[in-house]
């Protein structure tokens, strides 16, 4: 039986560093959804969120500008629709989730004990590589997110190549292969490949 579909905010704080763009992760612990992974900070829509009438992604924007603020101490004000992730129907817990760019904001990660056990800023390039030396856990979202930013200098830059926020339902292949829209292996048909395969360090993504 498939799992209800709920909805979720994320956060991929961005920052002017010394030599490049940086963004914000996180490592969640050792247990519960995403353990012991670096992800950006998130979670699922909450009563408070949610306004009457108002379209799913910017309930899911204020989601994820609480988060923010509960898990690491920054709230951004102004969020940029970046992606949506649908999990497969085969996940455990299915939350489809919207991720946002934001400038990161004034003042020091302050990370809350019970959901956070470490917090760092890196470029993304950075971050890829310490995966693919075996160093950093992360999931296909968290991944393909940062291999995209690791194409931009700038905060605008980036914001200005999401101008369309991409949609990504995930289909499981088989063998560490996940598959998007336009995979020709994708229940919604395709004739090119979209997909990443996780079976080896490292990851390959190809889109054509």
């Amino acid at each position: 039986m498939n799992q209800p579909l709920l909805v979720g905010g994320t956060t991929v704080l961005l920052r002017a560093g010394s030599a490049c763009l940086e963004t914000l992760l996180i490592r969640r612990p050792d247990r519960g959804s995403f353990a012991g992974a670096w992800v950006f900070p998130g979670g699922v829509v909450e009563d408070g969120d949610a306004v009457a009438g108002a379209p799913e992604h910017e309930t899911a924007a204020r989601a994820a500008a609480r988060e923010c603020d509960e898990e690491v101490g920054l709230r951004p004000t102004d969020l940029h629709a970046l992606s949506c992730w649908v999990p497969p129907i085969e996940a455990p817990k299915r939350v489809r989730t919207w991720f946002f760019l934001a400038q990161a904001p004034e003042g020091e990660v302050r990370a809350a004990p019970d959901e956070v056990v470490d917090a760092v800023w890196m470029s993304p390039a950075d971050v890829l590589r310490r995966h693919a030396d075996g160093e950093m856990v992360l999931f296909p979202p968290t991944w393909v997110t940062l291999r995209s930013l690791a194409e931009h200098e700038t905060f605008a830059d980036a914001v200005a190549a999401a101008s369309v926020p991409d949609l990504f339902s995930t289909h499981l292949v088989g063998g560490g292969i996940f598959a998007w829209e336009g995979d020709a292996e994708h229940p919604e048909g395709g004739m090119g490949r979209h997909r990443i395969d996780t079976s080896t360090l490292p990851w390959e993504y190809v889109r054509d």
